[in-house]
């Protein structure tokens, strides 16, 4: 592996020409060939969703794997805050350039300059089309659709759907799907989990999957498939993620081949509701658009027992205005993360575990009135009292940094295809566009790119050389070694029958995650988590306890299966860290 020469195929020219470039150069497939294609899509969020209806739509025949009940669960419906975009409607000097720059000095200028350029552009397109289908952005007195600030920008670019941006977005892109569903270009395959990757030949060919209502095990084959399966944060535990997101399906293409890149840039999100205690299985995420209007304090006494709002402005340190007047509370996400860390570990923390920041909306309430702050925020201030049973509107909320978006993944080149041809990863299961941070408002931008915009132009380069070729049938002898290794696999974990439950393992790894592979690092800690996952994913596979069968519904046998591949990659995440 080590001698593989990776060739990112980025276009020859200035940025500005190299995506126009690329679509002229890249191979075409003639509209009457398309139907002969089969192409299998992983995952049914904002990027697999809208790969498969912009697919379908051009005439590819496409088969849709997602293990939730309904596409529509998908964890991109749990985005809040918006989406960005260059329109440059406020006139305050917004730029497909000052998109494109953001975005890299907000990643640490470790991003690929020619993608980020390139999702840039494609960004107002994004908004053009969800708006014609119908996506119910905010808009201002005149009609236009209004923009929001996010952190890492000085101008307004976020579009919004009130706190329910990527619910929208979604229901958007599966009403697309469900549309070719109907005309049968897309299959759809519910409570469906892929655990393997099949190649054939060096090629990706298809997948292995779990039916998880009955155990069954089958296969899917394709001339290409396309991994949209999202991130790997819930490596942590704790995190803003779905519970079931997991990195399964990057982690076993990894395991075929398919190079990793950066897995140990992970973001940790300023404002999420603080964990109140250790059982606790999953955090919060409460929007970045609230730091529009709130501020982040905490008092300058660390022994301060005062009610919050009773604690005078002289008794306040608001430590990101103090320390980033020019950005002030929109300073970019893992720099808010930082600072808050910082105040947790000098003592300043605030809450029953002293493990939370305060965001404060007095100020706004003042100069805006409640009314105009339960329009733009009311169904976050909604579910945060019904959480903590504290009233936001009264008293500051309690914000604490979490895990919550990858910006590693699996190393892709311009065309979004993998080291493995024929294996695309698209969306968050890429590492392409936010090198080492992502800004706010980027991951519904990059999601839907990949999957209306990019994919759909790149992916006939590769499939043009299979014209007249078959897909591999499934019961090829690759095939049926990629069922009997997943086979071979779960036989193994129910048979260990040992006396602990796969979640003791998850939370212990989360433990040593966010302990030295989280928001501070150094050599000493990283070996001693290196270390320690190799020692828990010894203890797992001796004493993890599989209750049930393969052959029925068995969520303790699929959340082994997830745990096993987390404790692989957590490795891999503090080795590159």
């Amino acid at each position: 592996m080590s001698n593989i020469v990776l060739d990112a195929k980025v276009p020859v020219g200035p940025l500005e020409e190299k995506w126009s470039n690329a679509r002229f150069d890249l191979k075409l497939v003639n509209p009457a060939n398309k139907r002969k294609y089969e192409v299998v899509i992983i995952g049914s969020g904002l990027a697999g969703a809208s790969a498969a209806a912009t697919l379908g739509e051009l005439g590819y025949n496409v088969t849709m794997i997602t293990y939730h009940d309904s596409p529509r669960r998908a964890h991109s419906i749990a985005a809040q805050g918006g989406i960005n975009a260059a329109k440059n409607y406020h006139n305050d000097g917004d730029s497909i350039f000052r998109l494109f720059y953001d975005t890299i000095k907000g990643g640490d200028y470790r991003s690929r300059e020619a993608n980020v350029y390139r999702l840039a552009e494609v960004s107002n397109e994004i908004i053009d089309q969800t708006a014609a289908q119908g996506v119910p952005y905010g808009r201002e007195y005149g009609g236009l659709l209004d923009n929001r600030s996010f952190g890492g920008a000085q101008v307004s670019r976020t579009f919004y759907s009130r706190g329910a941006t990527g619910q929208q977005l979604l229901l958007g892109a599966y009403q697309a799907m469900a549309r070719q569903i109907e005309l049968g270009k897309v299959k759809l395959y519910n409570r469906m989990e892929m655990l393997d990757v099949v190649v054939h030949e060096g090629k990706a060919v298809g997948v292995v999957a779990r039916d998880l209502v009955t155990g069954e095990i089958r296969s899917f084959s394709g001339h290409a498939v396309v991994l949209a399966t999202g991130g790997y944060a819930n490596a942590y535990y704790l995190s803003t993620m779905a519970m079931m997101c997991n990195g399964t399906a990057v982690w076993r293409a990894h395991k075929h081949g398919a190079l990793f890149a950066n897995p140990s840039f992970t973001q940790i999100h300023p404002t999420a509701i603080p964990a109140s205690e250790e059982f606790q299985s999953k955090l919060t995420l409460m929007s970045e658009s609230l730091r529009n209007d709130g501020r982040i304090w905490v008092p300058k006494d660390k022994n301060e027992s005062r009610s919050p709002d009773q604690i005078p402005e002289a008794d306040r340190d608001y430590f990101l205005e103090r320390r980033y007047p020019a950005f002030g509370n929109l300073v970019p996400r893992d720099v808010a993360s930082r600072a808050a860390k910082i105040m947790f570990d000098d003592g300043f923390g605030v809450g029953p575990l002293k493990n939370g920041v305060y965001l404060d909306f007095a100020d706004a309430i003042s100069r805006l009135g409640q009314k105009v702050i339960e329009e733009r925020y009311g169904n976050l201030f909604e579910m945060y009292e019904r959480i903590t049973d504290e009233n936001p509107y009264k008293v500051p909320m309690r914000i604490y940094p979490a895990p919550h978006y990858t910006m590693g993944g699996l190393w892709v080149d311009y065309n979004l295809m993998t080291t493995i041809p024929g294996l695309y990863a698209i969306g968050e299961a890429n590492f392409s566009d936010h090198g080492g941070n992502r800004l706010g408002a980027s991951a519904l931008m990059q999601g839907l790119a990949d999957g209306y915009f990019v994919l759909p132009n790149t992916i006939g380069d590769y499939l043009s050389d299979q014209l007249g070729t078959d897909p591999v049938p499934t019961d090829h002898a690759a095939f049926k070694a990629g069922e009997k290794a997943v086979k071979d696999q779960i036989d193994e974990l129910i048979a260990i029958d040992g006396t602990r439950s796969p979640d003791y393992f998850h939370r212990e790894l989360g433990k040593v995650m966010i302990a030295e592979v989280g928001m501070a690092r150094n050599e000493e800690g990283l070996k001693k988590a290196i270390s320690e996952i190799r020692r828990l994913r010894q203890e797992f596979h001796k004493d993890v306890k599989v209750t049930g069968t393969n052959e029925s519904f068995n969520q303790t046998l699929e959340k082994a299966g997830r745990v096993a591949d987390f404790l692989e990659l957590a490795e891999l995440m503090a080795i590159d860290a």
